[in-house]
């Protein structure tokens, strides 16, 4: 009798079995299991069409001790995913979900694996099962079993699958998984087991309520306690854990909370370690570790901490590390964690006097739009009501050089709106003639008009650079060169048709008035023709 016979003897007595007897069912299941181990082509597809999955539900229905072996069946066939709908259509999933109550493990296992394969990549089937309530069931098999490997696989598989639902999400925030969870992490045997777990903890951090318990069991730290174990190696797989790893510190810092506990006063494990992956020499670590950096200084007593425990340092180090050929990504979110340092007031002062603002000027030099966008708005933060820092920077002849190339950057136009807006900031806050000046000399007067009369008209009317020009025209002890510098800036924007209109709304031809029998001939000489140009209304 070939092993076709037998296989088709033991499918049909299977199927017309009505009344179970064990001992005369017994041999039928191990051949058709021995049918499904070889993995045939198509013996699965075949075995399901034969009419013996009724007899399969019928069977898990009644407590037997075909049970086990009739699980492992079903497993067996749901390899295959032609398989799945027929096994769903007969009821299995129902029959199979209670025997997850079983105390026998090897049940457990064969059971976890038929329900894990049947409803892969099945939404409405998964909804189902979280309903059913499995989600505890699965918990609480780690919990009682935590060292049977094959049996903890099975359940983090089916967690892994179910994360992404909010019903499921739910039900794990009242079970404090993430003792669980860690103590799987702790002692995973592969990377294989530590990026399942890594992303069950991805997905179920994105629930803000499942966020702070994670915080609050030590989730951040068991990360960072594995990513301390694994740096320094070159494996892939260890190099893969590690990056994945970090990017979730990152997230879990989204949350205000948890980022305060993991922060805890510039003394928490989490900081202690963020600040040694700005030193790594790890790309990636390099880059949560910024990341984490500009999410602890979310609020300003963070950051005037931080600053105080000298972190400045480390993040423009960085920055330095990848001018030339570096990581742009590294370097925009070293840039992010500066600019948010920079928020507060007593920082600015401070970081002024640090040399910062020298230091990250070697960014100039960056032909990377988004570095570039990002050093715009980190000067400009730096320069936010600091008299002194605008004042020194407005006068720097080299970045005023770059500002102006890159208020034409064609390919860039948020490049080219970040620039104009520093312009007018230095202008703004440094309320100084020789900024003006200085920013005249180096053409940026035209970007001013453009800024003027295109979409940035707020941020020119912020920098109240009219109200300044006017005041200097009126200064009673103003030098003439002074004086002169900017009647040749209104000259230029009395070109400018909107322009005109703005002139004329601060009464900019009063203080040209006053000026038109000065004793300096010359000045009287412009005052006039910009009268001229202001008064004539073709």
């Amino acid at each position: 009798m070939t092993d076709t016979d037998s296989l088709s003897d033991a499918l049909k007595a299977i199927s017309v079995s009505t009344e179970l007897i064990e001992e005369e069912l017994k041999p039928h299941l191990d051949t058709v299991l021995a049918a499904l181990l070889e993995k045939k082509k198509d013996a699965a597809v075949d075995i399901a069409r034969s009419g013996i999955l009724p007899a399969l539900t019928q069977a898990l229905r009644s407590k037997s001790n075909l049970n086990c072996q009739v699980a492992l069946v079903v497993a067996e066939m749901a390899r295959e995913a032609a398989v799945r709908e027929p096994c769903i259509e007969a009821g299995l999933v129902k029959v199979l979900v209670p025997h997850l109550n079983s105390n026998n493990q090897e049940m457990l296992l064969n059971t976890g694996r038929a329900i894990g394969r049947i409803c892969f990549d099945n939404s409405y089937q998964q909804d189902q099962l979280v309903q059913s309530g499995v989600i505890p069931r699965l918990v609480s098999i780690m919990r009682e079993y935590p060292e049977n490997d094959p049996l903890v696989n099975v359940c983090l598989l089916a967690l892994c699958n179910l994360a992404d639902m909010d019903s499921a999400r739910e039900a794990l925030t009242e079970l404090d998984v993430a003792d669980v969870l860690i103590f799987q992490l702790k002692r995973a045997p592969d990377a294989e087991r530590r990026h399942v777990i890594l992303e069950i903890l991805g997905s179920l951090g994105e629930s803000d309520t499942l966020k702070l318990q994670f915080a609050e069991s030590g989730v951040p730290e068991a990360l960072s306690e594995m990513i301390r174990g694994l740096q320094g190696g070159s494996d892939p797989h260890d190099l893969c854990s590690i990056k994945i790893a970090s990017n979730l510190i990152v997230s879990l810092l989204l949350g205000d909370e948890s980022m305060q506990k993991c922060f805890g006063e510039g003394s928490g494990l989490v900081y202690q370690d963020v600040l040694s992956w700005l030193q790594s020499s790890n790309t990636q670590l390099q880059l949560s570790g910024a990341l984490a950096i500009a999410n602890f200084a979310r609020n300003d007593s963070n950051c005037v901490k931080m600053l105080d425990l000298g972190v400045v340092p480390y993040i423009l180090t960085l920055l330095e590390q990848h001018v030339d050929e570096g990581d742009v990504s590294v370097q925009h979110a070293g840039l992010s964690a500066l600019r948010n340092l920079a928020i507060p007031g007593t920082n600015k002062v401070r970081m002024l006097e640090d040399g910062v603002t020298e230091r990250i000027k070697t960014l100039l030099r960056s032909d990377m739009p988004p570095v570039q966008f990002k050093l715009l708005g980190t000067l400009r933060m730096m320069v936010d009501g600091q008299e002194e820092t605008a004042l020194v920077l407005g006068r720097d002849a080299t970045l005023l050089a770059r500002v102006m190339e890159w208020c034409e950057a064609k390919d860039h136009a948020g490049v080219r709106g970040e620039a104009s807006r520093l312009l007018a900031a230095l202008i703004r806050h440094s309320r100084s003639p020789e900024v003006v000046r200085a920013v005249a000399k180096a053409d940026g007067v035209r970007h001013l008009i453009s800024m003027a009369t295109k979409s940035m008209q707020g941020p020119f009317r912020e920098a109240d650079l009219l109200v300044m020009l006017k005041k200097m025209l009126e200064d009673p002890v103003g030098a003439v060169e002074v004086k002169f510098s900017a009647l040749g800036l209104i000259c230029s924007l009395a070109n400018s048709s909107v322009m005109k209109e703005e002139l004329n709304c601060v009464n900019m031809k009063e203080s040209l008035s006053k000026l038109t029998d000065h004793s300096s001939s010359k000045l009287a000489s412009q005052a006039r023709s910009i009268l001229a140009i202001l008064s004539d209304s073709s």
